[in-house]
């Protein structure tokens, strides 16, 4: 579901082929250089996240269309589809394509959903939840970050996707309750305003710990949160009033 994007000011497994990264570094025209990210792009989806075990037809869809490489700074640019996070400024990070497949998929999103994302980041994220749901809410803590991916996912045409510089860590009151949350950054226990935002039926999830932590899926059902733990991962700290509460 591709639409623009609001932006809420109310707090202001694979290397590509070698072959691919002869023609970055040969410089290619314009045109090739299109095809070129759309062969390493489905490459991407083939080895890195079907061939892995996701099996979500419409996440797949979702990623064989959003162009990665639009959201990774250069000089990065052309290792956007490898199989590893990359950096985009103020230490910050853009997730591996599997882990964003993974904790996309365990989401279990309807084209009715609406979302709230902590941590906006690069905003491929984004991206890919506005594909699939209604309406995504996402927070970005680190301002310069917000602004500029909120300008990207404008410029790509990306209605349902609103967002907000602030902490995430009090979540979205006013848009809640959320069918699905999501968290890129890791706290070191899941906040409970987060929890509290989760509508009766909806998904959480989140990497939790410090260093290396563990991807939890937090399911809500008659009123009772049931946790189940996915997969050890690593992701930058989550900031702000989740430092105060370590």
């Amino acid at each position: 579901m591709i639409k623009g994007v609001k932006i809420n000011r109310l707090m202001s497994g694979l290397l590509l082929l070698p072959m691919l990264f002869i023609l970055f570094a040969a410089g290619c025209s314009a045109a090739s250089d299109d095809t070129t990210y759309t062969s390493a792009r489905h490459l991407m989806v083939e080895r890195q996240i079907e061939a892995r075990g996701i099996e979500d037809v419409r996440l797949l869809d979702a990623m064989r269309r959003v162009e990665r490489h639009l959201f990774v700074p250069m000089p990065y640019t052309p290792y956007a589809y490898t199989d590893g996070p990359l950096p985009i400024g103020e230490d910050q990070t853009i997730s591996q394509p599997y882990i964003v497949a993974v904790m996309t998929e365990l989401l279990e999103l309807d084209e009715g959903d609406r979302v709230l994302e902590i941590g906006t980041g690069s905003g491929y994220q984004a991206a890919i939840l506005g594909e699939l749901a209604l309406e995504v809410y996402t927070i970005e803590i680190v301002k310069s970050l917000g602004l500029r991916s909120a300008a990207l996912l404008d410029s790509l045409g990306y209605e349902n996707i609103t967002v907000r510089i602030g902490d995430g860590y009090v979540g979205w009151l006013e848009q809640a309750p959320f069918d699905a949350i999501i968290l890129t950054a890791a706290p070191s226990q899941i906040p409970q305003l987060l929890l509290d935002q989760l509508a009766e039926g909806g998904r959480l999830v989140a990497p939790v710990g410090e260093g290396y932590q563990m991807l939890q899926l937090v399911e809500k059902q008659d009123g009772k949160l049931k946790y189940q733990d996915v997969i050890p991962v690593r992701f930058v700290p989550m900031t702000g009033e989740a430092q105060k509460q370590d």
